[in-house]
């Protein structure tokens, strides 16, 4: 009898586990980016929120380049945009970018390439504060070829991202 209980309980807390137990691991710090719109099977609020370091955790990339934003040329790191998406299963869609000042544009999910933009939490190595267009800055390698330095991609270059909302 014991053990059909112990057997029972234990399919039970299997079964529930997918509902209470999402892929993002836990925030250490405050959130930077939450992304809304995601399937409510592996994330029951359909969002997902991020610290830096769990941005970081999803693997940095760089692009040195310069903007018509800033002076000379600077060093971004970030996640890619596709790796984003991809870890967080967005296949289709339309990505809406907010930034802090209410800014948003939108854009197609697959738009973004495997190297970019980035999502850059970084400028010279220096963490991006929101003076410094932080704490996200959607970065594309503009110096690496006109398809980069478009009206496009200049205006979906947001600054203080701070969402994403995914569109069906």
């Amino acid at each position: 009898m014991a053990r059909g209980v112990l057997a029972y309980m234990l399919a039970i807390l299997l079964l529930a586990a997918p509902v209470f137990a999402g892929p993002l691991p836990l925030r250490t710090g405050p959130v930077v980016l939450t992304v809304t719109g995601l399937a409510t099977a592996t994330y029951p609020d359909g969002k997902a929120e991020f610290d830096i370091a769990m941005l970081q955790a999803l693997g940095a990339a760089e692009i040195t380049t310069t903007s018509i934003w800033t002076k000379g040329p600077h060093t971004f790191t970030g996640v890619p945009l596709r790796k984003l998406q991809d870890y967080l299963k967005i296949e289709d869609g339309t990505l809406s970018l907010h930034a802090l000042n209410d800014y948003a544009v939108r854009m197609p999910s697959d738009a973004a390439e495997p190297d970019a933009p980035i999502l850059a939490y970084k400028m010279d190595g220096q963490v991006m504060s929101v003076r410094d267009k932080g704490p996200i800055w959607v970065i594309y390698p503009y110096d690496a070829g006109p398809r980069y330095r478009t009206d496009t991609a200049f205006s979906r270059s947001v600054w203080q991202l701070d969402r994403i909302d995914v569109l069906r």
